[in-house]
């Protein structure tokens, strides 16, 4: 699998991560879906502190004993569980990163994490203390580097311009190429790495399009989604599955690093792994997608 580096960081990840979110509560099944991962080239673990009140956390920690080298460990923080409350609460102050932190070094069971990045955000937010509290962990040694998960352009260039983030963390696909247009170039420009999620579309970009597209996506109903991958098979390689396509088509602009499909079987693993191994898509085809495909845009997500 070809790997590539976060930014400016040393940190080199293979072009196809594992979002764990996906992975559930059932720990023999998730760790055995992770050293799968760790089989197959993928070492950049996606995982938050959020999913599945920090169980997540704890099965990637329990999957990676005596094998945290082979590992990129890559997790969130920012949304606040409050004892006594039910749900979470957006907390980006320097005083909970900080005590949150040790709490995600507890649950994955070790000592730093590659990538700590914030779980969200917005203009409101005192960016200045949260970044101070990411450099502060960073000079502690508690993190190797952080950035963040966002799909807010002005939030995303707030933190572009202002710190030392590595990397984003942001939807996109053939059916959401917001990015395209604000996000994508300013990233490539500074240096900073995109980490691609959501590029199968919710498995709208698979052999299940027919299942997984009924409440369509984003502004496509499930009329232009299913004749939206019908013309994706006729136009494009035959002999390259849909989704290999997808994920190819995410990986094939320069700012992208890594993408991070999630997958609940080891049937979906190794079909996402297996698009390392497809050809990349020819700027013909790049083109042809963009032709099929909406250059959406983002509305409110300031």
């Amino acid at each position: 699998m070809r790997k590539n580096r976060l930014g400016s960081s040393e940190l080199i990840v293979g072009e196809i991560g594992l979002g764990c979110m996906s992975l559930g509560t059932e720990e023999k099944g998730a760790i055995s879906l992770i050293h799968e991962a760790l089989e197959q080239g993928i070492n950049l673990l996606d995982t938050a502190d959020l999913y599945d009140a920090g169980v997540n956390e704890e099965l990637v920690g329990k999957a990676l004993k005596g094998r945290r080298a082979d590992a990129v460990i890559a997790t969130k923080v920012g949304n606040r569980r409050i004892p006594g409350q039910e749900g979470w609460v957006w907390d980006p102050s320097k005083e909970y990163i900080k005590s949150a932190v040790k709490d995600s070094l507890r649950r994955l069971g070790t000592d730093y994490i590659d990538l700590y990045q914030l779980h969200g955000g917005t203009l409101d937010d005192p960016i200045d203390e949260t970044i101070e509290a990411f450099e502060e962990l960073k000079h502690e040694g508690w993190i190797r580097c952080y950035g963040i998960s966002s799909i807010r352009p002005n939030v995303i260039r707030e933190y572009a311009n202002r710190s030392g983030i590595v990397s984003v963390l942001t939807q996109y696909s053939i059916l959401d190429r917001r990015p395209e247009e604000e996000v994508l170039p300013l990233l490539a420009e500074k240096g900073i790495s995109v980490i691609a999620r959501g590029p199968v579309a919710k498995g709208i970009l698979t052999d299940r399009a027919e299942e997984k597209a009924e409440k369509g996506y984003l502004d496509y109903a499930k009329n232009e989604l299913l004749e939206l991958t019908e013309q994706l098979k006729s136009r494009l390689d035959s002999r390259r599955d849909l989704s290999h396509t997808a994920i190819r088509y995410a990986l094939s602009h320069p700012a992208v690093a890594c993408v991070i499909p999630g997958a609940s079987s080891k049937d979906q693993l190794l079909r996402n792994a297996a698009a390392a191994d497809a050809n990349p898509l020819t700027p013909q085809e790049i083109q042809d997608i963009q032709a099929i495909s909406r250059a959406n845009r983002y509305e409110q997500h300031r």
